[in-house]
């Protein structure tokens, strides 16, 4: 009997020192998934390693070496036995994997052989944290092992997580926006923009306004001094006296011819006279009328009154361009005062062909200026017909209202235009989504630890984004501020083994 157990004693530590062996072979030349998880918390003591790079589990003459495989696959579970050291054909070995996850159902993976190991019938989904009981059974014997392994772990109090301004939010339904982004520029209303011309020639003696003044419709810009204005009212004037002298001849002649005292033909003529003069006298004011002079600046007189000419705003605004000095010669169709309505300015919007059928007027837009932080609702108020020769895109516009002047033009904004709204089963905030390692997660809470959880984003309206697969509805997560999460994570390495 003592015979027997010696050499058991001897296979035994055979078989330990094969396997040390191996696992120095193994260390020398890496492991077979060439993932490697070192932010991943292994609960126990140390863990022995198989050949293949995977967790050792033995018992008695027995082990199992288990291993998570990733290279040029999904991740799957590769699961090699050995007894006293020496591979076993897979096929002599009944196995079934649980996995149990936070937050989740436990995962039951079955197993086939395949070539020289077990092969799990699933995809290790990210991240490899979980509880994992293994269960196998050989020649009649069975055998059961039990371990852990954590891997996009944080562990945050409730207090911690108020310091670090992060907020919980619950994963679920919500209404998502497709949208089309366009860039544009902001500028000025062309139907509310005065270019100010003298219409005559002359020179400046006065300027009311300079450049960024605001002004009121009818208030004065600046005054001339302008011989051809002085002519005209000369003109007028001249005009006006032959009227009086006009229409006191024909009052003399009509009642003459009344009283038989003159012929008709003197009465005809003076009244022939009379309509002349009025035709000169009302042609001369309306050549100072349509310089834009009040019936007062148009009877103005006196030698100063002749030659003064009083420019005013057309429109209420802003003063954007001002090309005048006091001294300066002006010609008549020289532009010396731009003035500007801001109350209200165009997001002009560039529209490539292939987005054309996307724009319509009176469509719901948002538009951002990054560079102010500024953000305004709006809706297309044209779209354009032609595409650019050039370009090879049209142009669209949207009215923005400015009562603020936020809105700058020149200023270049980013304008979202709503196609469609959607019901998604499970949706996230944008803020919760990171990069992490090679996808995207967002971290899910579980009593008082955040871990990862892969997800696979869908659509998103900027403020809200779907979670196609990854999380389920009703799962907790980190809405805002995650990136301290991944932060934490970072400081313990972003490579992994298994």
């Amino acid at each position: 009997m003592k015979k027997n157990q010696l050499w058991a004693t001897l296979a035994i530590v055979a078989a330990g020192i094969a396997i040390g062996i191996a696992i120095l072979t193994t260390e020398r030349h890496g492991s077979g998934d060439g993932h490697d998880h070192r932010a991943e918390k292994e609960t126990g003591a140390k863990t022995a390693k198989g050949p293949h790079g995977g967790r050792l589990l033995a018992q008695n003459d027995f082990a199992l070496e288990v291993a998570i495989f990733e290279r040029g696959v999904p991740p799957e579970l590769r699961v090699y036995a050995y007894e006293k050291g020496k591979p076993v054909p897979p096929a002599e070995v009944k196995l079934a994997v649980q996995l149990e996850r936070l937050g989740a159902p436990p995962e039951a993976i079955a197993f086939q052989p395949r070539g020289e190991y077990l092969r799990g019938d699933r995809e290790i989904e990210e991240p490899h944290s979980f509880k994992v009981t293994v269960a196998a059974e050989r020649g009649g014997k069975r055998y059961r092992w039990e371990y852990e392994q954590e891997e996009g772990r944080v562990k945050m109090t409730d207090a911690a997580m108020k310091d670090a301004g992060i907020e919980l939010a619950t994963a679920g339904p919500a209404k998502i926006r497709s949208m089309l982004q366009l860039q544009g520029e902001i500028q000025f209303d062309g139907d509310r923009v005065a270019h100010v011309v003298p219409r005559l020639a002359g020179v400046v003696v006065r300027s009311a306004k300079n450049l960024g003044d605001p002004v009121k419709k009818g208030e004065l810009l600046i005054t001339l001094e302008s011989q051809t204005l002085a002519d005209l009212r000369s003109e007028r004037l001249a005009a006006g006296t032959r009227l009086e002298l006009a229409r006191t001849t024909f009052d003399r002649e009509k009642r003459l011819w009344e009283g038989r005292i003159s012929a008709e033909q003197d009465y005809l003529a003076s009244r022939t006279a009379l309509a002349e003069a009025e035709i000169a006298y009302h042609t001369a004011t309306q050549k100072l009328a349509a310089l834009g002079l009040t019936p007062a600046e148009i009877a103005r007189g006196g030698a100063e009154g002749l030659t003064r000419y009083e420019i005013r705003a057309p429109i209420d605004g802003l003063v954007i361009e001002k090309h005048a000095a006091v001294g300066e010669a002006v010609k008549e169709d020289a532009t010396i005062f731009v003035v500007a309505d801001l109350s209200n300015v165009w997001a002009e919007m560039t529209v490539y062909p292939k987005d054309l059928d996307k724009v319509k007027v009176g469509q719901q837009v948002t538009v951002r200026a990054t560079a102010l932080g500024a953000t305004g609702e709006g809706r297309v108020s044209y779209v354009g017909s032609l595409v650019g020769e050039q370009t090879r895109s049209a142009k669209a516009r949207v009215t923005l209202p400015n009562p603020e002047r936020a809105w700058r033009p020149g200023l270049f904004v980013t304008v979202d235009l709503v196609e469609g709204e959607a019901e998604v089963p499970v949706a996230v905030s944008v803020g919760a989504i990171q990069d992490y390692r090679d996808g995207k997660v967002v971290f899910g809470r579980f009593g008082n630890v955040f871990e990862t959880r892969q997800v696979e984003p869908g659509r998103s309206d900027g403020k809200t984004v779907e979670i196609v697969k990854g999380l389920a509805a009703g799962a907790q997560y980190a809405a805002t501020n995650s990136y301290v999460l991944k932060a934490d994570l970072g400081k313990a390495g972003a490579s992994h083994n298994h």
